[in-house]
């Protein structure tokens, strides 16, 4: 690390758990976002500041009056830019030292792979469960740690699904793939603005731990928070043995 830094970074190289061992994991490292909306937009801010060296940011959506309440990479001025490119100008304001790549896509099983195998990191900033599933199924295949986030009215939760130790839960053992969720929009149910930042920020938190491999994630945990009441619900998740995801020779 340079000067500089070494100077931007000190407050995190002042922590035992991190040093400039820890940062200069972060530098090196490579985290997808899928989703820069609600939930995308504090925890790439996070990422970025904390200097993860490359963050690439998906999302297909344009920026509209209606985000501006909660998605807080974007500005009035960018009405009807594409997301992905809005949050990538944002980011480089923060930390212009690392490479931000902006994907104006919804990307398919195939292009989810290709990009998922490229990431150290995946953060699932997502809104709905086909794109949850296809981003699960690609990081259970390729061994990638998954941190996934959701929010609707007062209600959000939080867990990472972690397939490297070959003993945690996937994504599909807590919500079967062959089952049917209803997904709720925020446009027709509405979201509390600060609660996708404390997810999203827990996102990033939890993204960051495993890319210097400090403290204990949340993997085989879900966190649910519920924001009327500032009330935190942890509930274990086990492995299901017979899951067609991560079950043994499934994922093959």
């Amino acid at each position: 690390m340079n000067d500089q830094q070494l100077l931007r970074y000190s407050r995190h190289i002042l922590l035992d758990q991190i040093g400039i061992e820890g940062q200069q994991k972060l530098l090196a490292a490579r985290a997808l976002v899928i989703g820069a909306g609600g939930l995308g937009s504090p925890a790439a801010m996070y990422l970025a500041s904390a200097g993860v060296g490359q963050i690439t940011l998906v999302d297909n959506d344009t920026v509209d009056l209606t985000n501006l309440q909660r998605q807080i990479a974007h500005t009035t001025e960018r009405v009807g830019q594409p997301k992905a490119e809005s949050a990538r100008q944002t980011l480089g304001q923060i930390n212009p030292e690392i490479q931000v790549i902006a994907l104006n896509e919804r990307a398919d099983e195939a292009r989810l792979h290709a990009l998922v195998a490229e990431a150290d990191v995946v953060l699932d900033c997502t809104d709905n469960f086909a794109t949850r599933h296809a981003v699960n199924r690609a990081c259970v295949a390729l061994g990638k740690p998954l941190v996934s986030g959701a929010v609707i009215r007062f209600d959000g939760q939080i867990s990472v699904f972690d397939p490297r130790s070959g003993t945690q839960p996937c994504y599909s053992c807590l919500f079967p793939q062959d089952q049917k969720f209803e997904d709720v929009a925020c446009s027709t149910m509405g979201v509390f603005a600060p609660l996708v930042g404390v997810i999203g920020a827990m996102q990033a938190a939890e993204a960051l731990k495993l890319l210097m491999d400090v403290g204990t994630s949340l993997a085989g945990r879900l966190l649910m928070l519920d924001g009327l009441y500032m009330e935190w619900t942890s509930i274990s998740v086990a492995r299901n043995g017979d899951c067609p995801v991560c079950a043994s020779g499934a994922a093959k």
